[in-house]
């Protein structure tokens, strides 16, 4: 879900065969990066390239404001987050978007976001709203999870795994495929869940046990999906041979949405207790030219309009509480209640050591 991130809809898309449009303004084109400044009426909302919205919802936020808005898209979640550090002070936008909980602190810490109480914010879901100075707003949340190929496990007459403790039994050797947590946000989403599940005095002993028990890494989730994994479209064309990777709880109604013609069950499933949750977040750039147009977007961001938009956009979900979710989701993805998940003040503390802890168990 890069990012986020979150997910990466528009590789799982490209790899399906088929185009993602991400809205970028009326015309759809890109943003230029810089916004016009005090009383302009067009804004730039820095963002991941994973963001995508309708144009159709760009456009009432137009109506709505009088603000046009132009997107920046700058490679993966922690790349785009270390240009804005760059250039922090002078930031190229107004507004960015797609700052997660697992790198929440390295965006405070360099002190990129002006503090803002968005408009909306009480019917925000209570525990996404972790930062009381309110320097960034809660917009989504994605759970990462074990995802399993189900022709796979219906073939071989083994019930697929359901939790960490699952993917260490000897019948799942050699079938898990995760990403890198150095460099990846659902690999580092992957190694925070085991850590949540295991205990900071456990993972590394998880660990060694999954590593004996044939895990893969590979640099990052479009390779571990799209090449590696057997139960997805690019899987299949590959000749991929791992029925279990690292991905998300919104992976399966992908799968459904881009297939031609669409199943009536998903071909993936979702081993429910190997979760963990990722919140994303936006925030007004500190020494943002347009403040009053990224406060503006900021809270049209919690909006029912755009909040219920991101679930087939972005494959996330809403924060909002009462937004509703498509079918598509309610019917073949998983809904995870409860999931594991890691303070944020944790996360600070200890991110850089998991780590590099974990590079030497796994990759070394």
């Amino acid at each position: 879900m890069n990012t986020t991130t979150k997910y990466a809809a528009a590789a799982l898309a490209a790899a399906l065969g088929v185009t993602v449009l991400a809205g970028c303004g009326d015309d759809g084109s890109a943003g230029s990066g810089r916004s016009k400044g005090p009383g302009s009426k067009t804004l730039t909302l820095v963002s991941h390239d994973s963001f995508n919205v309708s144009d159709k919802v760009l456009k009432a936020f137009t109506k709505e404001t009088g603000y046009k808005v132009e997107i920046l898209k700058s490679g993966d979640a922690g790349a785009a987050l270390n240009q804005e550090i760059l250039t922090k002070g002078s930031p190229r936008g107004d507004v960015f978007f797609g700052v997660d909980n697992t790198l929440l602190s390295r965006a405070l810490d360099n002190g990129l976001f002006t503090s803002y109480e968005a408009k909306g914010l009480d019917t925000v879901a209570a525990d996404t709203q972790t930062d009381e100075k309110h320097r960034v707003t809660p917009v989504d949340t994605g759970d990462i999870c074990v995802n399993y190929d189900k022709k796979y496990f219906a073939e071989k007459k083994l019930a697929p795994p359901k939790t960490f403790q699952d993917l260490l039994k000897p019948a799942y050797r050699n079938l898990l495929v995760t990403e890198n947590a150095a460099s990846s946000s659902p690999g580092l989403g992957f190694l925070l869940g085991t850590i949540a599940a295991e205990g900071e005095d456990g993972y590394e002993a998880y660990w060694k046990k999954l590593k004996a028990n044939g895990v893969k890494v590979v640099d990052g989730w479009e390779q571990a999906y799209n090449e590696e994994f057997s139960g997805s479209a690019g899987g299949k064309k590959t000749g991929a041979d791992r029925p279990l990777v690292v991905s998300y709880a919104s992976s399966p109604p992908v799968e459904v949405l881009y297939a031609d013609p669409q199943p009536k069950e998903a071909p993936t499933g979702v081993a429910t207790g190997t979760c963990f949750r990722q919140t994303e977040y936006a925030g007004l750039l500190t020494g943002a030219k347009n403040e009053a147009g990224g406060k503006a977007l900021l809270d049209f961001m919690i909006s029912k309009t755009f909040q219920e938009d991101m679930p087939l956009n972005m494959f996330v979900n809403p924060v909002v509480k009462d937004a509703a979710l498509p079918e598509l989701f309610t019917k073949f993805g998983e809904r995870i209640d409860t999931p594991p998940t890691v303070a944020p003040e944790k996360i600070t503390a200890n991110r850089e050591q998991w780590i590099q802890s974990w590079q030497s168990l796994v990759l070394k």
